[in-house]
């Protein structure tokens, strides 16, 4: 699979600031090594201005019996099983070839390679030792970038994906974070992300908040 992006390059600089400085250049940490940062056509939620619509609520409801906590990366306690849930559900979502559970592996397990700090895990409510969902992320006190989510595809509701985002993009809000990045819009398909208020997307040189044009760009062909 091919990745948008206007820039690449690497950083040697992990401070917060400087890893804020460039997510505000349109910059996102990428799986391909340590430092690497590609320059993409990003977007995010001002959480400072963000209030949950009604849709938002609806998926909320939906799916009000998951619980989400956040954990620190590199996991001491890496098991395989988590590197095939992913597999799985990267290759029934999007085809062979897309995620392997080695690169699942490194990612969550090796400091030396990875550019992840925090595994988001969503649990049952009422069993909260049943993971059913993860996402591979970014955080520092001002940003979280959601990225890498998986979860069971065969055991969890329709809204689950959604689901996920909502719960992180609300956890980012209470933990007074100024922004959560929910990745790039490249595909047609990344239009879900759409839906929220007081989005803010990277067109290559600059933040817009057009999404109108966003639109038309996710709908060329």
């Amino acid at each position: 699979m091919n990745y948008l992006h206007f820039d690449e390059t690497i950083i040697n600089d992990f401070s917060d600031n400087n890893i804020s400085e460039m997510y505000e250049k349109g910059y996102v940490f990428t799986r391909i090594g340590r430092g690497v940062m590609q320059q993409t056509r990003s977007i995010r939620i001002n959480l400072t201005k963000f209030e949950l619509n009604s849709e938002n609520r609806r998926i909320l409801r939906k799916t009000s019996d998951i619980n989400i906590s956040i954990h620190s990366l590199p996991l001491t306690d890496y098991n395989y099983s988590l590197g095939k849930l992913a597999k799985d559900f990267y290759e029934t979502k999007f085809g062979p070839g897309i995620m392997s559970a080695q690169k699942i592996k490194e990612m969550l397990s090796d400091k030396e390679k990875s550019n992840f700090n925090s595994l988001i895990k969503y649990s049952a409510k009422d069993d909260a030792t049943k993971s059913i969902g993860y996402a591979i992320c970014y955080y520092n006190p001002e940003l979280l970038h959601y990225s890498y989510p998986f979860y069971d595809l065969k055991n969890t509701s329709k809204d689950m994906g959604l689901g996920m985002m909502v719960k992180a993009i609300e956890y980012a809000k209470n933990a007074k974070m100024k922004y959560i990045y929910l990745g790039s819009l490249q595909r047609p398909t990344d239009i879900y992300k759409l839906q929220f208020n007081n989005l803010e997307w990277f067109d290559g040189k600059k933040w817009s908040s057009d999404i109108d044009a966003v639109k038309i760009l996710l709908t060329e062909k």
